[in-house]
């Protein structure tokens, strides 16, 4: 058989030598029928030599028989087995079906399936230092068996650990809501922050042959000690929000009520009452409550 890939990241996956086991059972089956007739025409032999030579024989192939057929492996679609022979890796077998390897060797099952893995909600202290909770979803299946093996101590453990590790890495690096213009958030910025959540991750458990399918949160929220204070705060910014956008508007509008004022002639106001009437549309248009109107009963100035 060929020996391990051994590189300077460890050990590589490979296939392993082995040959179709339909073959191997049938030639392991014929082998003990073979020997348990050597057995019976051995006891019925009348020459004491041939009997002996019969039973020792029979006896002999049909072991072998069977320790051969100790070699036959059923793999199914989504397993793999490590094959070891005597601690050495000796390949893996991926093809589904009735496989034959060496039988003295030593077969590890090992699941290929996609899986996921979701953490529980981690409570962490954001780029801000605000604490803030969240909780990810990661999907992976493992690529290189070898290195799922050999590498690490459990690779299931080790995902886990390392998904939890960079989860909590991330949540440090970047704040709930970006204060900045431009900056990234969590909350603001969930695809970007998720895909440097995947390469963080694939980072993490390339050690373990493990491939990131998927990465993505689940939750993410305000710690409740500073939930109440937080959602003022994002109150408070929406109301200023749209403060500007009325402000804008009602600029916009008194403009062109004095530009259409001054085209048609309707009214010709001086410095002083032009302001005064900017005032007075301002006030109207970005009060909270609907305008009380006045009547003047004198002049323009009275």
């Amino acid at each position: 058989m060929t020996n391990a890939v051994v590189t300077p990241d460890g050990v590589r996956e490979f296939a392993a030598q082995s040959v179709s086991g339909g073959l191997a059972l049938i030639l392991g089956l014929v082998g003990v029928v073979a020997g348990a007739g050597l057995i019976v025409f051995g006891a019925l032999s009348a020459s004491a030599l041939v009997k002996g030579s019969l039973i020792a024989g029979g006896v002999l192939l049909t072991v072998a028989s069977g320790i051969a057929m100790g070699g036959l492996n059923m793999v199914a679609p989504g397993e793999a087995r490590v094959v070891q022979l005597f601690g050495r890796y000796r390949g893996t077998l991926r093809k589904d079906g009735l496989r034959w390897v060496n039988p003295l060797t030593t077969r590890e099952k090992i699941s290929t399936r996609v899986r996921n893995h979701e953490t529980a909600v981690l409570k962490v202290n954001d780029a801000y230092g605000n604490p803030i909770e969240l909780a990810a979803v990661v999907v992976w299946r493992v690529r290189d068996t070898a290195r799922a093996t050999f590498e690490v101590d459990d690779f299931m453990e080790f995902v886990e650990t390392q998904t939890e590790a960079a989860v909590r890495h991330i949540a440090i690096e970047y704040p709930y809501d970006a204060h900045e213009e431009g900056g990234l958030s969590l909350r603001g910025n969930a695809e970007e922050i998720t895909e440097k959540l995947a390469v963080e991750l694939h980072a993490r458990v390339e050690a373990a042959g493990v491939e990131i399918i998927e990465s993505r949160f689940t939750h993410l929220a305000y710690a409740p000690e500073i939930a109440s204070a937080m959602l003022q705060r994002q109150q408070a910014g929406a109301v200023v929000a749209a403060r500007k956008l009325i402000v804008e508007g009602a600029v916009g509008m008194v403009e062109l009520a004095l530009t259409r004022l001054a085209e048609k002639e309707i009214v010709d106001l001086d410095p002083e009452r032009k302001a005064a009437m900017v005032s007075n549309l301002m006030v109207v248009l970005c009060g909270d409550r609907a305008a009380q109107p006045v009547l003047n009963t004198g002049t323009l100035y009275q």
